[in-house]
């Protein structure tokens, strides 16, 4: 069985060659397989039996071949590959044998397909990131897709993550990939916990472990309460909670894996953020990316494949302009104001401290969805504990979240060469990301060109921090009322807070006359100030418990 998975993985592994002949020769080595497979099952019978109808036939070794084709004759960023998969697909349905078709449309729920992948055919440094995230994992996922609208953020990222899951460090291979599935499942995040099942299994993980947490070994299981605490309510985290970790008498952590379960946790913390801010599906190949059903009204023809013709239809956005019309120029114009105030006058540090008490307070009070109660599934909740911990439980009994002042403890000065120090080159590739986050601009709001948006950026970044409690002293968090309206307060707050939350009315709701682009631009800063304050928290337990 074992061998099989290695040759089957030797297979896909030359689609990803930068040579066109090895591509090609690995093309044929697949055709052949394939083709072998469906001469041998023949057509399917006119009344298929219950597990067809069902969705999911039969063979389920040659149905997982084909989903994985229908994945890359949409997804593969090389066209000979697109091409001949496609071409495949349609001999074996010509043999009489049912082909998967894709569920939904592309990458995102709220993102029409076209402008994601017209990115690539437009931009050759797109491409080629592109083609290098497909080389490297086989895949080219739907969260590449998406952030490909900044191939200058995307290409950090893809070499942080991989640095992360796939280098030399201190966690063995199995164990990031599990630590990466119990961090995406504390926001229900299926889409994430899918991916990194399939990766986990590749490196030789225990299958065991995928039926609950407390299956897996005693050393994660501890992990448990740390995941908890970073993802819902960080300030809480102290320097005993460290101690439990690197003094247990049985299964003690070394400080340097502390450190990269640390960073695996607020990755993906944070990545499950990205994924329900941008209304990420399901990949083409995985669970609720295909089906083998016919299309209830016209029989399915294979080149709808190519055309991007799955049964569904775009809506437009239904708001119409009239009520957002003049929205970036309100924008603007408050900015200038704010500039205007900043030159004029400099408020004294007591109310600079009041106005940001008193922003973090309000915050504390910004619903964050109409929604009901998320119960997660026990396919998600096995992989944590204590499912009703969450952001909510304290704002709603009124705790308080304590000040943490980034001039006592900063990324720059003491976070960054923390890490550096105990997981080298990642602290090095975590500011670099940060940054480009932050700095990330190509000066321009909707169809403005030549703005200067750093105060908008920072404000962005500045209110998420003060969610978490944490305050920049030079900053006067009066400017964040000004920039940010009450309809992407509640698309923030439910993004970084309760991802899993978000919906696409959310994702339309807020700054109408932007462009998607825009939003994922958005969705970046969201999700790197959350990772950012995460980590804070815990790297200052970790400080305070080594001195």
């Amino acid at each position: 069985m074992e061998v099989q998975d290695q040759e089957s993985l030797g297979r896909w592994d030359g689609l990803g060659s930068r040579d066109a002949s090895s591509r090609t020769e690995a093309m044929e080595n697949i055709c052949q397989e394939v083709l072998r497979k469906a001469e041998a099952i023949g057509p399917i019978p006119t009344s298929p039996p219950s597990s067809l109808a069902s969705g999911s036939p039969p063979n389920s070794d040659l149905n997982d071949i084909l989903a994985h084709l229908l994945m890359l004759s949409r997804r593969c960023p090389f066209e000979d590959v697109k091409k001949s998969c496609i071409r495949l697909l349609q001999t074996v349905q010509d043999l009489g044998v049912r082909i998967p078709r894709p569920l939904g449309n592309g990458p995102s729920r709220f993102i029409p397909e076209k402008e994601i992948l017209q990115v690539s055919k437009v931009d050759t440094r797109t491409q080629s990131i592109f083609e290098d995230a497909f080389a490297a994992l086989g895949r080219l996922d739907n969260i590449s897709l998406v952030m490909g609208f900044h191939p200058q953020y995307l290409e950090s990222f893809l070499r942080t993550q991989h640095y992360l899951l796939q280098m030399d460090g201190p966690l063995p291979l199995h164990y990031r990939h599990y630590i990466g599935i119990m961090a995406a499942a504390r926001h229900q995040c299926s889409y994430l916990v899918n991916l990194h099942v399939n990766d986990f299994l590749q490196v030789g993980g225990d299958l065991k472990w995928l039926n609950g947490l407390d299956e897996a070994p005693q050393k994660l299981q501890q992990l448990g309460e740390l995941n908890k605490i970073l993802a819902h309510r960080p300030w809480l985290l102290t320097k005993e909670h460290i101690e439990r970790f690197l003094k247990a008498e049985e299964h003690s952590w070394s400080l340097a894996e502390l450190i990269h379960a640390v960073v695996l946790l607020t990755h993906y913390h944070s990545l499950a953020s990205f994924t329900f801010g941008c209304g990420i599906m399901p990949e083409i190949h995985c669970d609720g990316g295909h089906t083998f059903r016919p299309p209830s009204l016209s029989q399915y023809c294979v080149c709808d494949i190519a055309n991007g013709n799955s049964h569904a239809t775009h809506h437009d956005n239904l708001f119409g302009n009239q009520e957002v019309n003049g929205e970036v120029e309100v924008l603007m114009e408050r900015m200038k104001q704010l500039q205007e105030c900043r030159d004029d006058e400099e408020a004294s540090q007591e109310e600079m401290a009041t106005r940001f008490e008193r922003e973090k307070t309000e915050s504390m009070l910004v619903v964050t969805a109409e929604e009901e109660e998320c119960v997660p599934s026990r396919d998600i909740s096995r992989h944590f504990e204590d499912p009703s911990y969450g952001y909510k439980d304290f704002s709603r009994r009124g705790e308080h979240v304590p000040t943490f002042r980034v001039q006592d403890y900063s990324w720059e000065d003491h976070g960054f060469s923390l890490v550096n120090r105990l997981y080298p080159d990642v602290g090095q590739m975590l500011d670099e990301k940060f940054q480009m986050a932050y700095n990330l601009t190509y000066n321009t709001m909707a169809t403005h060109k030549d703005v200067d948006t750093s105060m908008l950026r920072r404000a962005i970044w500045n209110y998420i921090h003060c969610m978490f409690g944490i305050r920049y002293d030079d900053y006067d968090y009066g400017e964040i009322n000004q920039l940010l309206d009450r309809s992407f307060k509640i698309y923030i707050k439910t993004m970084v807070c309760s991802p899993e939350k978000t919906t696409k009315r959310m994702y339309e709701s807020f700054w109408r006359q932007f462009q998607h682009s825009e939003k994922v631009h958005v969705n970046l800063l969201l999700m790197e100030a959350r990772m950012q304050a995460e980590l804070l928290y815990a790297l200052r337990a970790i400080t305070r418990y080594m001195t």
